[in-house]
């Protein structure tokens, strides 16, 4: 019994486990008992052809065990069966390998797979709608093998289903094709034959329809080269018009055969060739959606796209950037984010991003998703974007945007690649004077408790590297100094490692943080004799070893 049940729990469902059992062997036995009788009855043996009905009948359906199913004498009875004229024995026979592909937990034997054919050729629609829809089941779980099903000619009637004109058939069928076209080996015969019938049931006014024939298109762009086929066929017209779709299914798999499609550069032109900027309009309106996958499939969309630079100038003519400040106040951003981080790299789309209010809206997001790497990562990359600007230095120092940052480094869960991103960006920010005026007011004692604590990880070099940059620019102002004071020690010991270093951006560090601290009486005191100051002197003398050894090298160019 499975862990984490009482012991009364336990003793029940054995109980009732055995009990279950019990009454699935009685109501076996009282089937067998029933068509027993049935057979003696005169009314199965009219016909030789009904007696055979009935004999293979009751001997398929009286076997309970799928397993069992797989011998010699029920093949013989499947060939019988799917090979009469009668559609009553047929449907027995796709009946049977529907039970069949439910329980089936092993592979199918081949031989098992022409009773199949011989049942997907049948003129009854029914028994076709039952046999396609075994073959789906049997194809979802791997019980036979897709390259199998190909090489016997299974195709070809599977895509006749599509002209069948029955939503179900048509499902069953779409559903066989995109399982065979996941096989690579399998996908260039399925583009042959497929494309142009999948192509007409996407137009289909049946929404299940519809959904079906969409998905396997969707599937049918996992290759560049099946992918190209599509495109030559006229695949993006109708994939295109699909995003207005009133179901939101079929919305979402267009969008995400689109952005498969637009991830290879060649099929731009194609994409942009719909007059009136219909697609990235239709991808618009979809972004406003309020299924969230789909809102959020129709950025990743755009943002694929958005590498082309004329694309990205579109996309802000089209006035993108105020749905896109919308999406940003949804409980998932990210997307969003991410769309407008590839347009913030572009940097005449900055003003107008500046203009737009972006960083409010950003520093809004960070206040709110402070532990969200992926949130935290483009935010990061998009502030230090629009900083290229003093229009976009003075909406930084405006938002909440520094705040923010500084709120990142004190979430415990994220990671040491986003701490880096967050301490990197920080120390650039400071690059600008307004910028590290404005952090230095605003940062508390628990963020500058995070900065020494980070700074002394020396495990992850650059990352204690920034977060020691970023406290020696600082202001050493008394408001400073009192947040620093308590650290002196942890410092003294970080400080020291730095300059043992034989990279000398550390060593460069470190010494201007021991200048700028020195200003503190405090920290003055604790250098004096000790071990970091006796450092100091010995990076001192090999400085000035060096500058005399390179005095040398000039001379000796000037006196040969």
């Amino acid at each position: 019994m499975a862990p984490g049940f009482c012991e009364d729990c336990s003793r029940l469902l054995k109980e009732f486990s055995a009990y279950l059992r019990k009454v699935c062997r009685e109501f076996g036995q009282k089937v067998r008992n029933v068509f027993r009788e049935l057979c003696r009855c005169t009314c199965f043996r009219i016909t030789p052809e009904r007696s055979l009905l009935t004999e293979d009948s009751t001997s398929l359906l009286l076997l309970c065990d799928a397993e069992a199913l797989l011998n010699q004498e029920s093949l013989q009875v499947l060939n019988r069966l799917s090979t009469s004229e009668n559609t009553d024995l047929q449907m027995t026979a796709a009946m049977y390998y529907l039970h069949l592909s439910h329980n089936l937990e092993s592979s199918l034997p081949d031989a098992f797979m022409e009773p199949v054919m011989a049942l997907l050729l049948s003129t009854d629609l029914h028994v076709q709608k039952t046999i396609s829809l075994s073959l789906v089941n049997l194809l979802v779980k791997n019980n036979v093998c897709k390259e199998l099903v190909i090489e016997m000619g299974v195709l070809v009637p599977v895509l006749e289903l599509f002209l069948s004109g029955d939503a179900a058939a048509q499902c069953h069928s779409c559903a066989c094709v995109v399982l065979l076209a996941s096989s690579e080996s399998n996908r260039e015969a399925v583009m042959v034959d497929g494309i142009i019938p999948l192509l007409a049931l996407a137009k289909s006014y049946d929404p299940q329809v519809q959904q079906n024939a969409t998905w396997a298109l969707l599937h049918l762009t996992q290759s560049d080269w099946s992918t190209r086929i599509l495109c030559q066929a006229g695949a993006i017209p109708v994939l295109v018009l699909l995003l207005q779709s009133s179901d939101s299914e079929v919305q979402f798999y267009s969008c995400a055969a689109l952005c498969s499609i637009a991830a290879v550069q060649e099929h731009h032109q194609k994409l942009l060739s719909i007059g009136g900027h219909f697609l990235l309009k239709s991808l618009l309106t979809l972004m406003s959606s309020s299924v969230q996958k789909n809102s959020s499939q129709a950025c990743r969309c755009l943002q694929t796209l958005s590498k082309n630079v004329l694309i990205q100038e579109q996309l802000m003519d089209l006035d993108c950037v105020s749905p896109l400040k919308a999406l940003l106040k949804t409980s998932s951003p990210e997307s969003a984010l991410a769309l407008l981080s590839a347009l913030s790299a572009h940097p005449p789309n900055n003003d107008i991003l500046v203009s737009e209010g972006l960083l409010d809206e950003i520093g809004q997001l960070l206040h709110r998703h402070r532990s969200t790497s992926v949130i935290i990562t483009h935010s990061c990359k998009i502030i230090a974007d629009l900083c290229g600007s003093r229009v976009g230095q003075q909406a930084v120092m405006e938002s909440l945007c520094l705040s923010g940052l500084l709120r990142a480094l004190l979430s415990p869960a994220l990671s040491d690649e986003t701490l880096l991103h967050v301490t990197s960006h920080l120390d650039h920010l400071m690059t600008w004077d307004q910028l590290r005026s404005e952090l230095s007011v605003t940062i508390t004692s628990e963020q500058v408790s995070r900065l020494v604590k980070l700074s002394g990880r020396m495990q992850t070099p650059q990352l204690s590297y920034n977060s020691a940059a970023i406290i020696s620019k600082l202001e050493m102002n008394d408001d400073k100094l009192q947040l620093l004071r308590p650290h002196y020690s942890t410092m003294l010991d970080y400080l020291l490692v730095y300059l043992r270093q034989k990279d000398v951006k550390f060593q460069q560090l470190g010494i201007v943080t021991i200048f700028n601290l020195k200003k503190d009486g405090d920290f003055s005191s604790l250098l004096a004799d000790s071990e970091l100051e006796a450092q100091l002197r010995t990076v001192h003398a090999q400085t000035e070893e060096t500058r005399r050894l390179l005095q040398m090298i000039q001379l000796s160019s000037v006196y040969p």
